[in-house]
């Protein structure tokens, strides 16, 4: 069933745990200082982008693109990142999504490779709140990449890493620019959340609670027909 299926690579904020909103609070503190309000919807915008990206949209977003020198600019994302960091110590295993520690199991039970492609650089921190750093053979975050989502850069490097090809993986996220990265490097794209927003993926579950192993392993399998 998984003969040519060698590895899954997750993305971390919305598939693994929901960060969202932790970042949304930081953003917002940040964007109320500056003047530039923004609303939940505008927040999507930001999902699995890097944090200069995020920034830049916000700054747009107010009409202040050219009042912040590049120092200037680090400095807001940095005072923004020390604020996300408070708000992150709340987590615990508790806030693992739905149905993720079951798959991970599942996975494991199939000899399959795991990885982490996250474009937080607090991504140790979050997965050793969530108690699942041991349980990835390789973690790739945006400190070790050049290049953010949707370029294809930290889902080829996962691949590389785990030593496996990028068309034997399925690759999950829950953000447009992710199953853009995860398509652009050649792998199978699982998308979970709206089908109008990541119709580019092979496959879409409305939540992590729908996310079938089996189902996925069949659709890749049939995929490489």
């Amino acid at each position: 069933m998984n003969n040519s299926l060698q590895a899954v690579i997750f993305d971390l904020d919305g598939v693994i745990t929901d960060t969202a909103e932790y970042h949304y609070l930081a953003w917002k503190a940040l964007g109320e200082d500056i003047g530039i309000p923004f609303t939940r919807e505008f927040n999507e915008e930001l999902k699995g982008i890097s944090r200069m990206d995020s920034l830049d949209k916000i700054l747009a977003l107010g009409g202040r693109v050219n009042d912040f020198s590049l120092e200037e600019k680090e400095q807001l994302a940095h005072k923004k990142n020390e604020h996300y960091k408070e708000l992150i110590q709340k987590i615990s295993p508790l806030d693992i999504l739905p149905g993720i520690q079951e798959l991970i199991v599942e996975i494991k039970e199939m000899k399959l490779k795991m990885g982490l492609a996250s474009v937080s650089k607090n991504a140790f921190t979050v997965m050793d709140a969530l108690r699942l750093t041991d349980q990835f053979d390789v973690i790739v975050d945006a400190n070790t990449i050049a290049n953010s989502k949707p370029d294809p850069e930290i889902f080829l490097t996962a691949a590389r890493l785990l030593e496996v090809d990028p068309s034997h993986c399925i690759g999950i996220e829950d953000a447009a620019a992710g199953v853009d990265a995860i398509k652009s490097a050649g792998m199978f794209a699982v998308g979970v959340g709206s089908v109008q927003t990541l119709y580019k993926a092979d496959v879409v579950y409305e939540s992590t609670s729908d996310l079938s192993f089996k189902n996925m392993v069949e659709l890749f399998e049939k995929n490489k027909k």
